[in-house]
This record gives C-alpha cells, sequence and structure tokens, in this order.
C-alpha cells in the first residue's frame, strides 16, 4: 500500500502527504445518486452516445442495472406514495403537462435542473471515451457495488487529486490509494444545484471526460470544490507580512493537528489561514479544519460572502 505510515499501531495506517506537499482537504465523496422521479436512487456510466459502459470498465464488480421510470411509471408511483387513483394520476399529469418537466414535484422543491439530459432524462456519473481519465476512477466510489462497511474520501494536496478507501471504524483508520491523479488534468470543478442536500459536485477533466460526485454533506461537497478548482494560488509563508506571521503562529498555537497550515487570499482582499484537524479522521465526513480570516497585516477582519 503506498503512500502510508503506521499510527498508534502496525495495523492502523492513514495517508500523508509526500515531503513538500501540502494536503488542503480530504472529503468523504461517492458517485452521486439521481434526484429526479424519473432517476431517483440511480445512476449510470456512459460514453459520449449514452451508451452503457459499466461492464468495459476494467475490473469493476457486477453491479445494479437500472432502468429510468417513463413519465407513466413516475406518476403511478407519486399516486401510489399518496394513497390516491386515477383521479391523482390525472391530476399530477395535468401539473406535469403544465409545468413541462418530468420531475415537477422534485423541482419546485430543488430548483429547476442544470441539465436536464443529465438530471432527468439520464444521470450519468462516469462520462467519457475510451481511454479518459474518468474511466480509470475505481468501483469502490459506488455505493452498490461497495461493502456497507467501506468509504470512499476524496483527498486533495497542492499536487494531486486522490481517491483513498477506508473502513467506517473511526478506531481503524486503514487507508488504501485507490485512484491518483495530477491537478493539472482538473479542467473545472462545478457545484451542482439540482441535488439532496446540496452534496453534488462535477468534475470535469482536460480530456473532457467527466464524473458527478457527492458528498457526505454539503461541507463536504464545498471544501472539497474549493481545494480541487485549479489554480489554487497558496501563498508561501515565508512570504507572509511580519503581522500575518504573528496571527499564524497565535492561531496554530496549542492546537492538536500533524498538518501544516496554509494560506490563501480570498476574492474580497482578506486571507484565509486554515489547519486541518489531521489527528483526527471521521470515516463519515473526512477531516475538519481550523480557520481564521485576517487582513494585509495580520489584523482581525469581517468575513465577507466568498471568503470560504
Amino acid at each position: 500500500m503506498s503512500n502510508t505510515v503506521a499510527l498508534r499501531a502496525p495495523h492502523m495506517t492513514t495517508w500523508q502527504p509526500e515531503p513538500g506537499e501540502t494536503l488542503i482537504t480530504r472529503d468523504a465523496l461517492s458517485f452521486a445518486t439521481g434526484l429526479a422521479t424519473e432517476v431517483s436512487g440511480m445512476r449510470w456510466f456512459r460514453d459520449t452516445e449514452r451508451n452503457d459502459i459499466q461492464h468495459e470498465l476494467p475490473g469493476w464488480p457486477e453491479g445494479p442495472t437500472f432502468t429510468r421510470r417513463t413519465k407513466a411509471a413516475s406518476r403511478s408511483r407519486k399516486a401510489g406514495k399518496f394513497g390516491g387513483g386515477l383521479l391523482l394520476v390525472l391530476t399530477l399529469g395535468v401539473i406535469e403537462s403544465l409545468a413541462g418537466s418530468g420531475s415537477t414535484g422534485t423541482a419546485s422543491k430543488k430548483g429547476s435542473p442544470q441539465e436536464p439530459e443529465n438530471e432527468v432524462e439520464d444521470f450519468p456519473v462516469i462520462w467519457g471515451e475510451p481511454g479518459t481519465l474518468a474511466r480509470t476512477l475505481p468501483w469502490q466510489l459506488d455505493p452498490s457495488r461497495r461493502p456497507r462497511t467501506d468509504r470512499t474520501h476524496a483527498v486533495v494536496t497542492d499536487h494531486r487529486l486522490l481517491i483513498i478507501g477506508l473502513l467506517d471504524d473511526e478506531q481503524d483508520p486503514h487507508d488504501e490509494v485507490l485512484w491518483e491523479t495530477d491537478r493539472a488534468h482538473i479542467a473545472t470543478v462545478e457545484r451542482m444545484k439540482f441535488c439532496e442536500y446540496e452534496t453534488d459536485v462535477k468534475v470535469v477533466f482536460t480530456d473532457g471526460s467527466w464524473c458527478r460526485l457527492a458528498g457526505w454533506n454539503a461541507n463536504c461537497a464545498h471544501d472539497f470544490s474549493r481545494a480541487a478548482t485549479n489554480p489554487l494560488k497558496l501563498i508561501p509563508l515565508h512570504e507572509l507580512t511580519p503581522g500575518q506571521k504573528e496571527t499564524l503562529a497565535s492561531f496554530i498555537k496549542d492546537k492538536e493537528s500533524h498538518g501544516d497550515p496554509w494560506v490563501v487570499r480570498r476574492p474580497s482582499g482578506n486571507y484565509l489561514i486554515e489547519l486541518l484537524r489531521t489527528d483526527q479522521i471521521d470515516p463519515s465526513f473526512g477531516i475538519s479544519t481550523y480557520f481564521q480570516f485576517m487582513g494585509p497585516n495580520g489584523e482581525d477582519v469581517t468575513y465577507q460572502p466568498g471568503d470560504l
């Protein structure tokens, strides 16, 4: 197992960055799941012609095969859920036709789909031609394939994006590197609004392939998308002003962490300091952080929208 060091006992291991590499975030992410009624609870793996490619992905075990619900089936499902009969089915049909959407009830609560072709008509979580990067992602990201005791975390550093596999056991952080790529291969990272609890993220690679992931909660998705977006402009600590260095020293004093702090300038002009709590890795969500804002001379500043 690569990139691991022993902690507390020989059988307990946790991933660590290479010398000279800065760990930015570690968050629990998996392949996303459809929200719209037609694709609720489903996901697919597609080429650019929308062919199912899950049987072409090397080393992948068998998984469930999903069939998108038709509008009629969706209406019947809604009717059955609320205990109605033909009248409710017909009423839902009228509402649906007036709204012009195949997922009216969901859309009214979660907003309109950004990509109806990928969020209502279909729900790909891997998209790419043969030989593209998205097709190399590990099967353990799929909650339908991995054991219930397993989790996957996305680790972002200033050099790489990695997928880590681990057990759902805080007392036994046994990490395994499942996949990694250089940051240079990430083209864009986008938060997807049409999802449950604001958890979904779309990662597009420079070869045009992409994947759709979901964080354990909105904070996981937020931290991951902010950290994985290029370019990541970390400020070398030796370039901080004397006042900022003093604030940084005060900030990290007495905080329990085995990681290094990092500083980045935000669009508002404020400076964000973060220190990962690497002494505590929670299988459910990853690693939480200590953070603080400061000004150009290390002074206290007021939080501005977009600082986080």
